[in-house]
């Protein structure tokens, strides 16, 4: 006993064996329970439907939170007061905490979005004065491919600041169109022209509701209609197109004229030097 005392006091520089075995002793049981605690966690994770990059980030979050516990164990084993260390690591994490500002708040953006899920890789959307296709969402920035090509990085902090669109979130969505007519075409003959558009279209479908046609307004010039129709959001563009030339179409074959902002102007003569 005394020899096994004998080394365990021996000192390893500012260490003993005693305490280096101990230290280590400490780091095993600390590595198996914090193998445990994560494989619980992704048990828990595994209940909810939260995105795969959330998933990710928490298990990184968790991990370094139980190396840090199990770094402080092992250090106060050795002897080692930890109370310094912490007022060390909080000045440099607030040192580091305001030297990285921006970078946090569009890390915690990223996060809010992953949790919120305002919107997924895939959907079209419009963010602020920025539209396009959400290729990837990442802590800092969400990439976004414009419909021209372009590849634009959005700070996830102006992204949850501001109002967000999402065109693809629905299954179907509504065409309107604003068409002028002439005022010599009979009201009903107009609203005939338009539905037999719609109805002309393959894409156009009667569920929420069927395609639907009538007076908007009546301006300086010609008659406003407008024209309703529900589509699939995937054939939401090439629907649109087809029903604004199909519409030309019906007009040409009934002889409704498409009108366009134009002044009558009517000229006064003189006749037997009387204004006419």
């Amino acid at each position: 006993m005394d020899k096994l005392h004998e080394i365990l006091e021996y000192s390893v520089g500012n260490f003993t064996v005693g305490k280096i075995l101990s230290a280590a002793v400490a780091f095993v049981v600390c590595y198996l329970l914090m193998r445990l605690v994560v494989r619980l966690f992704d048990r828990l994770l595994a209940r909810f439907s939260l995105d795969a990059t959330l998933q990710k980030i928490l298990k990184a979050v968790v991990r370094l939170i139980l190396w840090f516990v199990t770094a402080m164990i092992v250090i106060e084993t050795l002897g080692v007061s930890v109370t310094s260390l912490l007022a060390a690591f909080s000045v440099v994490g607030l040192a580091a905490s305001l030297a990285v500002q921006d970078s946090l708040s569009n890390c915690a953006g990223g996060i809010m979005i992953l949790v919120t899920k305002p919107f997924k890789i895939g959907d079209y959307v419009e963010i602020d004065d920025i539209s396009g296709t959400v290729e990837m969402i990442h802590l800092i920035h969400t990439r976004i491919t414009t419909v021209d090509n372009k590849m634009i990085h959005v700070p996830n902090s102006k992204i949850i600041a501001t109002k967000i669109i999402n065109y693809t979130a629905q299954e179907k969505r509504r065409i309107d169109l604003e068409i002028s007519a002439s005022y010599d075409a009979p009201l009903e003959m107009v609203r005939e022209a338009l539905l037999a558009a719609a109805n002309a279209i393959d894409a156009v479908e009667n569920e929420p509701a069927p395609p639907f046609a009538a007076v908007l307004s009546y301006d300086d010039s010609s008659i406003r209609y407008v024209v309703r129709v529900w589509v699939k959001t995937a054939d939401y563009w090439d629907a649109r197109f087809s029903l604004l030339a199909q519409i030309k179409t019906e007009f040409d074959a009934r002889g409704v004229e498409m009108t366009y902002n134009h002044l009558n102007v009517h000229m006064i003569t003189e006749k037997d030097g009387t204004d006419q």
